[in-house]
């Protein structure tokens, strides 16, 4: 479900980028672009440019580019339709009502029902820990050293000791006795009917990233079991799909995000000032959580308790982490059990000292594993190496592999050779990695394959288009839209050529047919390549020249090598011959 296209481009149109980042970025005119200091990243020397005549932004250092709805994503963390909303609000541009079928309505009419209703339960729990009937819970959250401002923060209630008083509520305010099933908020069974599901417990509301109450966590006040409860899963609430505290923490900017077990832990460590910690909702962290980790941030550091299940949940969530291509550090909380615990012992200084000072996580492997290992006996001191070897295996980028062969070997005393050897002997035996090519001049092999010197070659000619599009006429006669290898290149040269041809260039807007946030980053970098800077108009040309002659000549490669599967190749190919042959003895001016 989008707004129509004319609306989002009256939108985007009406927004000029430069005047909406300078709302969030502090820029300089230096040419006929804008830099400043980028928002998604730290950084000392300003390499965060925005560029009037494409309407676009791009930061040369972290990557992150797009147009104006792409930047308010990324900062506020908004989904498109709330970018779209948020700028047609900001220039008075109404929004026409989006068009449901007659399911998509009862399913939209019924998830703004249980939005509805957990946002009054949260309010009937805040005022009943306010209430006299609170005092138990106000004097558990006083021991826990929260300040009124953070209860308040975090919505916190308590939930009273009769088990009727939160339905009674709700069947006051209107709402039925199956929605407030649906919603989690209370059970039925033959003995008692319905009663609350949340009684004599602190009350901790889950909001999702744009602070809407989905769910609801219970800490239990006494000795009844069990000590922590959550809502069950509804059509607004998926644990695994959702943080703890990242409604506050995905506006931190502090680089990382900090994962720990409890919600306690969140809030103190809040209080404490580290505003970008989350935690898992009563369950084990999970792949959907890594990726919704993803959209925030590259690091992400454990804060897991120091006690054995902790140590197991940490290493579990290691490997979730580099599956979802997150890199993962580890916090010791050493002699303390938990954040919490260990803030409140030792202060937030030495908790800011031990995020300094956090473990590579692969580290942090391999000193879990030789709690395994007796290192004064040979025999065992061998099979802690060779468990060593088969760790390092994992890393299928062969400089990365070689980088922790180095590490591990110094840090173990192993001799870097033998544990190279050991690591080759092992990977021989099943097929895990190859040999490493180690040059005799100490220079790594370049990583540039064909496949990604033909994208670069793609990349540069878009750029080059975008900022003189006059070209296009000198070249439409060699290059076509599948002339562009990467299917989202093609699908971008498509749109960009029949711009062209129109007469009316429109990058910012291409962006904007792009519903994946990743599809969106990297249209951005196609059009702000960085192309080589060249002193004279001979080597300007030439260089054009040899652009338009790399991608011609790497889609003929690629027809070619494609004729079996692909029932237009060999037009392409035949097509390719001939306008390569012409383009070697044509002369392409730049005027």
């Amino acid at each position: 479900m989008r707004y129509p296209e004319e609306v989002i481009e009256e939108v985007r149109m009406k927004n000029d980028i430069v005047d909406v980042v300078s709302g969030y970025v502090r820029m300089q005119k230096k040419g006929s672009s804008y830099f400043g200091l980028c928002p998604f990243h730290n950084e000392k020397s300003p390499s965060f440019s925005v560029t009037p005549s494409k309407q676009m932004y791009y930061c040369f250092g972290c990557g992150a580019g797009g147009n104006v709805f792409t930047f308010i994503m990324n900062y506020e963390n908004y989904t498109f339709g709330e970018a779209i909303k948020m700028l047609a609000d900001r220039v008075g541009v109404d929004l026409p009502e989006m068009e449901y079928s007659e399911e998509q309505k009862k399913a939209e009419n019924k998830r703004s029902r249980m939005l509805e209703i957990n946002k009054e339960a949260a309010k009937f729990f805040y005022y009943q820990l306010r209430s006299n009937q609170g005092d138990i819970g106000k004097k558990y959250l006083q021991k826990r050293e929260l300040s009124e401002e953070t209860i308040h923060k975090f919505g916190l209630g308590y939930a009273g000791k009769y088990n009727n008083g939160l339905t009674q509520y709700l069947k006051q305010k209107g709402y039925s006795q199956e929605l407030i099933k649906e919603a989690g908020l209370a059970n039925v069974d033959e003995k008692r009917g319905m009663y609350d599901k949340f009684f004599n417990r602190v009350i901790f509301p889950i909001q999702d990233i744009n602070h809407r109450v989905i769910g609801f966590g219970g800490r239990v006040m006494g000795d009844g079991q069990p000590k922590y409860l959550n809502s069950p899963e509804t059509m607004i609430f998926d644990k695994s799909r959702n943080l703890y505290g990242l409604n506050f923490a995905r506006t931190a900017r502090k680089n990382n995000i900090i994962l720990c077990e409890g919600y306690m832990d969140v809030i103190a460590m809040h209080q404490a000032g580290f505003t970008q910690a989350v935690a898992s909702l009563g369950t084990a962290f999970t792949s959907g959580q890594a990726n919704l980790l993803r959209r925030y941030t590259e690091e992400v550091l454990l804060a897991y308790d120091s006690d054995g299940a902790g140590t197991n949940a940490a290493l579990r969530a290691i490997g979730i982490l580099k599956e979802a291509g997150l890199t993962g550090k580890v916090i010791s909380l050493v002699p303390h059990k938990d954040p919490d615990e260990f803030i409140k012992k030792l202060g937030a200084e030495a908790f800011q000292e031990r995020i300094d000072n956090a473990e590579n996580s692969f580290f942090f492997e391999i000193r879990v594993l030789e709690k395994n290992y007796d290192l004064k006996d040979p025999e065992s001191k061998t099979k802690f190496h060779r468990e060593i070897a088969k760790k390092l295996c994992n890393f299928s980028e062969e400089v990365e592999r070689e980088n922790y062969i180095e590490a591990i070997a110094d840090k173990y005393h192993i001799g870097f050779e033998n544990l190279r050897k050991m690591v080759l002997s092992y990977a021989s035996k099943t097929g895990l990695v190859k040999e490493a090519v180690r040059p005799k001049s100490g220079i790594q092999p370049s990583k540039n394959t064909p496949e990604e010197a033909a994208k670069k070659s793609q990349r540069v000619l878009l750029t080059w288009l975008t900022d003189e599009p006059q070209l296009y006429v000198k070249i439409k006669k060699y290059i076509s839209p599948q002339d562009f290898t990467d299917k989202l290149y093609e699908k971008i040269a498509t749109i960009l050529f029949e711009q062209l041809e129109a007469g009316n260039m429109n990058p910012a807007g291409i962006i904007s047919q792009f519903a994946d946030e990743e599809e969106q980053r990297e249209a951005a970098s196609v059009f702000n390549t960085k192309l080589e800077e060249l002193e004279t108009k001979q080597e300007r040309e030439k260089a054009f020249h040899d652009i338009i002659l790399g991608v011609k000549r790497c889609s003929y490669e690629y027809y070619s090598a494609h004729l079996d599967a692909d029932v237009n190749a060999l037009t392409k190919v035949i097509e390719g011959k001939r306008a390569l042959e012409e383009l070697k003895n044509t002369y392409i001016s730049l005027d």
